[in-house]
This record gives C-alpha cells, structure tokens and sequence, in this order.
C-alpha cells in the first residue's frame, strides 16, 4: 500500500509498453524492487509487440491510473480490411479487452507537493496529436493548456506525456515538461525505460519534487523470438526497432495505416 496521506512517495510513470511482455516485466520487478507502489500509464499498451493481451491484463492488476494511447484507441476503434495488423492485434486481445481500451480516460490531473500535474498519451489535444521533444517553445507551452480533450480544472505546472518514445524533460517558465520515454519499444536507447515522480502526492502545500528516469536492460532476442514465434504481422520492423532504437519510418516506409 502506498505511505501514509502526505508523506513522500514515488510514482512510477510507464508508457508505450506496445505488447512487450519481456520488458514490461522487467519494468516492473524493478519499480518492485525499489518499493514504488503506486504506478500510472501513459498509454499505448498494445499494438506492435505480440503480446498485447498479456500485457493488458498486467497492466490493469498494477496500474493505479491508465489513459488511452493512440495505437489503443485505434485498435479498438474496429477491423479494418487495409489494414492486417489491426486485425491481426484484435484477434489477439478479444472483445472485452478492446472495450476496456476503447473506455480508457484520455488525461489524469493530479496534485504533488504542491504543483498541479497533469498526464496523457500524446498532447493537450489527442491522443493522435504528436509533439516532439524538437517542437517550438509555443508547442511546448501549449501543452499546459485546457482543452476540450483534458478538461477546464486548474492548469498543470508538471505535464507529462509519451508517444514519441523518447524520454526528456524541459523546465521552462516554472513549468516542467517531461517525456517518460518507452518501456517496450524505446527509439532512443535500446532499454526500457519509466520515469519516477517523488514528492508529497495529493498535497496541496508546497513541498519538495523531483523527477527522474530509469533505463533497464531486458531479453530483447527473447522478446523477438516471442513475436517469431506468434506469426505476428511486421516483425521484422519491430526486431529493428527493438534492436537499434531507430524507428522504422526512417529505414523503410511505414506500414500503411500503422501509428508510432
């Protein structure tokens, strides 16, 4: 169980975990190991890696909080015949958990020490809007706005988000911008990797924080044997992606249809 109501605690911040079973359980007996109970997801549990329904199910014993990704909300959204490896990842998840994906919240506000945070999968807007770590001082600063998608409360000073699988943070305008990066299908190191938020969680008085990211080695040659193994449509742009952390739509063209 998580501390006691205003003591310090770390939050673990996973994200785009993509159907990698190996890596999402190597995140997770390490977030164990360091004694952080209380874990929130970024989204995009599914799609890419072969092991979606398991890492769905993971995810819903141990997540305290989930928001919808892009490739989720796709997935669930229904077959589509242009498209083999949507179908290809439904079969796999079955009906009630492409509802579950399908109902995900798109944002989570939250207090910590103090500072108001917020999290989502992608941007302000969507979960299909991309911002990149790249992106202008006005795409960033837009991040923290209220929108129809996140909801009109308190504006957040601490955003964080994934999508772009690359893990960063920015400390602008007494505002903090953070990346958690990927844990299944990372494209900048080839390790999984989460972000840890520590400070008072739910207290509204000004307290200490920080934020830092963690990378872990995992069996990737496991994890592409799995997907080898499962018949999986477009692994050979996955046991690319997995090895060299270089995403596939700058190797080759992207598989029609088929989000980051």
């Amino acid at each position: 169980m998580a501390g006691p109501p205003g003591a310090s605690e770390r939050i673990a911040i996973i994200s785009d975990v993509h159907g990698n079973l190996s890596a999402l359980e190597t995140v997770l007996a390490h977030i164990r190991a360091a004694g952080i109970e209380r874990i929130f997801n970024l989204g995009d549990l599914v799609g890419k890696g072969p092991r979606s329904a398991a890492v769905v199910d993971r995810c819903r014993e141990v997540c305290e909080v989930t928001v919808q990704g892009n490739w989720d909300a796709a997935i669930s959204e229904g077959p589509d015949r242009e498209q083999p490896a949507r179908q290809w990842h439904r079969a796999q998840l079955g009906q009630e958990r492409l509802d579950y994906l399908a109902g995900l919240p798109g944002s989570f506000d939250f207090t910590l020490s103090g500072r108001r945070a917020r999290i989502f999968h992608a941007s302000q807007l969507s979960v299909h809007h991309r911002v990149h770590e790249t992106g202008t001082r006005e795409e960033h600063r837009a991040m923290f706005s209220n929108t129809l998608f996140t909801g009109f409360g308190q504006e957040p000073q601490i955003v964080g988000y994934g999508d772009i699988h690359t893990a960063y943070a920015r400390n602008f305008e007494l505002r903090t911008l953070f990346n958690a990066g990927s844990v299944g299908n990372p494209l900048d190191i080839p390790l999984a990797c989460y972000a840890v938020l520590e400070g008072r969680y739910g207290v509204e008085a000004p307290h200490p924080w920080s934020l830092h990211f963690v990378r872990l080695p995992y069996d990737i040659e496991g994890e592409i044997a799995a997907a080898e193994a499962s018949g999986m449509p477009a692994i050979g742009h996955y046991a690319s992606e997995l090895r060299t952390a270089v995403y596939r739509g700058l190797t080759a063209a992207p598989l029609t249809g088929s989000p980051a």
